[in-house]
């Protein structure tokens, strides 16, 4: 099977990686991918917003599946594009991607099929932000109603801070939508469905703040771990009842059929599980995670989901080690990144038992080195036989980068594993 890939973070690195131990696979191609992909698979330039360039491309080089890492590709139709080219593609159309895409189109499909999830105001101007901020309370929950590639939330218990983020987006043209807090820890669970069946991963947790203990902005996330010791032995199929196939079936019934992976992210309350968001592809850092947990082939996974062949797949398998996932992220993220300074140390992290570096913000300096590219620049995950051993594993390898100015979280799955370790 050949496969192409688009995207460039460390999750389509992640999803690379997991085609490359696949037996099935004879080629992989990744557009426009970044330095580390390209140790995996054949990297190519394509305007990855450009459904028809995309199209073409795979046309072109043939292959037997397209997988599409980013929302924005799945927003602007690629998919849609790509299966009109007679290829099998990974990833929701246009219309499906929707529930990444708008938030509030998001709610009112969970409200339509039932979906346990909090209230929620759509706000067009400053009178029914304020409104909303006020029905409520605190913590604010504001979210821009459109793609914010993970940062477009504050969850803050300054209202003048949740208004000011609100008026922000409001005057750039953008929708507030006013969220009321959901309380409790928060899962992300990855459903992978082809329109009709699904089929769950194994649930991990993220970590969105930039600093220790949850501290400072948002961003795109600092880390991820999975398993989960301490989640309900019967989470994942209460989601699959409650959440993921009324949503897949209500997606159907408006002729908008969800082929992809429709990613639940949870906050297990006090009055039960409630959904957060839907996004509409793997997240990013828990697909490093996830994937590197998985012992079935990627593609056929991915291959069933693209064709309707979901049913006829046989129960996933998992391997019984844990994975934490260490994100280094360059000097100023999330505000302002900064980018061009030299990266070394990846092939000594790489050298640590149970460890692999996947690249995310890099690309190659004019002498040829490595250089960060980006905010998130590299995720370090670490593999091992428990979260102590598997984060023990992942910061072996985090000292091993050199990136002047970097920081990460030190605390990543460091509560989980306590837990494990009592």
């Amino acid at each position: 099977m050949k496969v192409l890939i688009i995207g460039s973070g460390a999750r389509e690195h992640a999803i690379a990686r997991s085609l490359r131990a696949d037996g099935g696979i004879t080629q992989i191609h990744a557009a426009p991918g970044n330095p580390g992909i390209g140790h995996v698979a054949e990297l190519h330039e394509v305007d990855a917003l450009d459904p028809a360039a995309v199209a073409a491309l795979a046309t072109r080089l043939g292959v037997d599946l397209v997988v599409v890492g980013p929302e924005a590709p799945l927003v602007a139709g690629v998919a849609d594009v790509v299966r009109g080219a007679g290829i099998a593609c990974f990833g929701p159309s246009a219309a499906a991607a929707m529930l990444e895409g708008s938030k509030a189109f998001a709610k009112d499909v969970m409200n339509a099929a039932g979906v346990p999830t909090g209230r929620a105001r759509l706000c067009a101007g400053t009178e029914t932000l304020g409104a909303a901020l006020d029905e409520f309370g605190t913590p604010f929950v504001v979210k821009d109603d459109g793609l914010a590639a993970g940062k477009g939330v504050v969850v803050t218990n300054d209202r003048g801070e949740a208004f000011a983020h609100g008026n922000n987006i409001l005057a750039s043209g953008g929708r507030v939508v006013v969220e009321e807090y959901l309380d409790g820890p928060e899962v992300s669970l990855f459903c992978i469905s082809d329109g009709t069946t699904v089929v769950a991963l194994e649930p991990a947790q993220d970590f969105k703040r930039v600093d220790d203990g949850d501290e400072g902005p948002n961003t795109g996330g600092m880390g991820a771990y999975s398993p989960l010791p301490w989640a309900p032995s019967t989470l994942v199929e209460e989601v699959l009842e409650t959440v993921a196939r009324p949503t897949i079936a209500e997606m159907a019934r408006r002729g908008t059929p969800f082929q992809g992976v429709l990613y639940c992210g949870l906050a297990l309350t006090s009055a039960g599980v409630r959904v957060i968001e839907f996004n509409a592809r793997f997240g990013d850092p828990e697909t490093q995670s996830v994937l590197a947990r998985l012992v079935t082939p990627l593609s056929t996974l991915l291959h069933s989901a693209a064709t309707g062949r979901l049913a006829d797949l046989a129960p996933l398998e998992w391997s019984l080690e844990s994975a934490v996932t260490v994100v280094i992220a360059a000097s100023g993220y999330p505000a302002t990144p900064r980018i061009g300074d030299p990266i070394s140390g990846t092939e000594y992290a790489e050298g640590e038992a149970g460890v692999h570096v996947l690249h995310a913000g890099t690309a190659l300096g004019d002498d040829g080195g490595l250089v960060s590219a980006g905010g998130r620049v590299l995720s370090i995950v670490g593999v091992g036989d428990g979260l102590t051993a598997a984060r023990e594993r992942a910061y072996a390898g985090v000292d091993r980068i050199g990136l002047e100015g970097s920081h990460h979280r030190t605390d990543i799955a460091l509560a989980a594993a306590t837990m494990e370790d009592r």
